[in-house]
């Protein structure tokens, strides 16, 4: 690693030094996890479909790197009535709009298998701050005076391993920053070994979030 790397600010760190390394594994891994994961997701779709009668994946509108809109892929984890009017942590009575197969995709986090393919298509990284809808206006102010959208989002981040779902939206802004200035293997890993202890236990899982805009339901 180069010197000028070593002392630049952390947005020149990330693209310069660690950034195409931390890409390169992207594609590996995702590449063999589809691999590994392909007969589960024909079997977590059936039963989707099955279930709901409708397509097991929808596409939500988020917000990637540069700022710029992109198709998030996940597993249909809510029932058609659900309503869509109001913001995710403020649904009333959540339980009852899950479906039987979404409870499980939820706690386990199967539900984000499909952004496999947005990692591919490069719209995401396995590790980076968790893609926002538009309509999330204080945090997108804040990611954007962090300079955060520099990175990629990724499936799972920082605000993930400390307090995800639970947390106030100024306080995992601060996370997306922090991840910023600490860009590097280190925190990647920091990341992921959270990220599985956190799944395991199911700490933190709040599924009062609804994830499917009116726009989701026409497709």
């Amino acid at each position: 690693m180069n010197k000028n790397c070593n002392s630049a600010p952390a947005e020149r760190k990330q693209s310069g030094c660690y950034a195409p390394f931390k890409r390169a594994l992207d594609l590996i891994f995702a590449a063999l996890a589809l691999v590994f994961a392909a007969v589960p997701m024909l079997a977590i779709s059936l039963c989707i479909r099955l279930e709901l009668g409708e397509s097991a994946i929808f596409t939500q509108q988020r917000v990637g790197r540069g700022g710029k809109p992109f198709n998030c892929y996940k597993f249909r984890t809510m029932k058609k009535e659900a309503p869509h009017s109001c913001s995710k942590k403020e649904l009333e009575n959540a339980d009852a709009y899950i479906t039987r197969t979404g409870r499980i995709l939820r706690k386990t986090s199967l539900d984000e298998l499909p952004q496999l393919f947005n990692i591919l298509r490069g719209d995401m990284s396995f590790i980076g701050p968790r893609p926002l809808i538009p309509e999330e206006t204080l945090v997108h102010e804040l990611r954007t005076e962090a300079g955060v959208y520099s990175l990629r989002p990724g499936i799972s981040g920082y605000a993930q391993i400390n307090g995800r779902d639970m947390i106030p939206d100024e306080r995992k802004a601060a996370l997306d920053k922090d991840y910023l200035e600490h860009f590097g293997f280190v925190m990647d890993m920091k990341i992921v070994f959270g990220t599985v202890l956190s799944v395991l236990s199911e700490k933190d899982i709040h599924q009062g979030a609804l994830e499917e805009t009116p726009q989701d339901q026409k497709q």
